[in-house]
């Protein structure tokens, strides 16, 4: 099976709020794919390579910086949101067996994996378990990773309703849990360490369909809960990433329904929010579903957005970070 990247030059206009009508032309038009894929989780080594997972057929894929597409890993046990740590080693949250059924099953979808948290040594290719369950209860769902200055890294566990941190020493600690939280997907932490923020991607009725903030301790607790942006009725963000200035580049949105209580109030594509919550930018990506995003480029201002069969990019004004 083959993936169809399409690396989209896109362009973006600033705005005040997101209902306001915001003109984007994208520089090309996608051309349909002649397959099925679903691209999730990028992230960018240290190199400039890209990788990126693909849910259906279980594996990460890497494009490199001189345009070449090739599988790194097989039966990825479904990874979902990747990240290069500060040591290089590449960080997968691994969802097991349950989106490959979801998504109409896999070669892998049988095999026996446990939901887990993994890292991966770039230079042996050593995979080692940093996390696969809490006080003896497996994970449901492992999904979407960040990390902070001091190299602890926070996930998602979406189907499982909750968000860990992973100290240095792979100390476990839980940080949010249901009813506090819903249906936690895209995980980010701003550069000067002071903010989580936590998409919540409950498309049933009445679900949630926000973004959250919380204060970020010293000691990596989070408190002081406030809803950063709320996508509700459309569909919520998925995944994040994030600017040097602090800004949050959040993907959302649908160009047609998917048989969910979402509604397209939310335009399909990049929303760039200030750190006060503004909405300065939007991106239009042209393909549904519009997953996650990731900055890379020798002077990382290039924005990698991972939607439906493609890998699009778009040549941002300001430098990104590597969370």
């Amino acid at each position: 099976m083959m993936i169809c990247i399409a690396l989209l030059a896109l362009t973006g206009c600033s705005g005040t709020q997101e209902k306001a009508a915001v003109k984007v032309e994208p520089a090309l038009e996608a051309t349909p794919a002649t397959i099925t894929a679903f691209t999730e989780g990028p992230t960018v080594d240290p190199d400039g390579n890209v990788y990126f997972t693909e849910i259906i057929t279980q594996r990460i894929m890497k494009f490199s910086v001189d345009g070449k597409l090739t599988v790194f890993r097989e039966n990825s046990n479904t990874a979902n949101g990747l990240l290069f740590d500060n040591e290089g080693r590449l960080v997968a949250c691994e969802g097991a067996s349950l989106k490959g059924v979801q998504f109409g099953g896999s070669p892998h979808a049988a095999v026996a994996m446990k939901p887990r948290v993994t890292r991966t040594d770039m230079k042996t290719g050593k995979v080692e378990v940093l996390a696969d369950g809490y006080e003896g209860a497996p994970f449901s769902g492992p999904n979407d990773v960040t990390m902070d200055s001091k190299g602890r890294l926070y996930f998602t566990d979406m189907t499982g309703g909750a968000a860990y941190r992973i100290d240095p020493d792979k100390k476990l600690t839980r940080l949010l849990a249901k009813p506090e939280i819903q249906r936690p997907n895209g995980i980010m932490i701003s550069p000067d360490d002071k903010t989580l923020y936590l998409v919540e991607a409950n498309n049933q009725e009445n679900g949630a369909r926000m973004l959250r903030a919380y204060d970020l301790g010293a000691d990596g607790s989070v408190s002081n809960m406030r809803v950063f942006h709320n996508f509700y009725p459309g569909r919520s963000a998925d995944g994040m990433c994030m600017d040097s200035k602090g800004n949050l580049y959040a993907v959302a949105g649908l160009h047609q329904r998917r048989g969910t209580h979402e509604t397209l109030d939310t335009k399909a594509g990049v929303h760039v929010f200030a750190p006060d919550g503004k909405l300065v930018k939007f991106i239009v990506v042209p393909e549904d579903t519009v997953t996650n995003c990731t900055f890379g480029g020798p002077d990382l201002k290039t924005l990698y957005v991972t939607a439906g069969k493609g890998l699009y990019k778009f040549q941002n004004d300001v430098e990104g970070t590597r969370r």
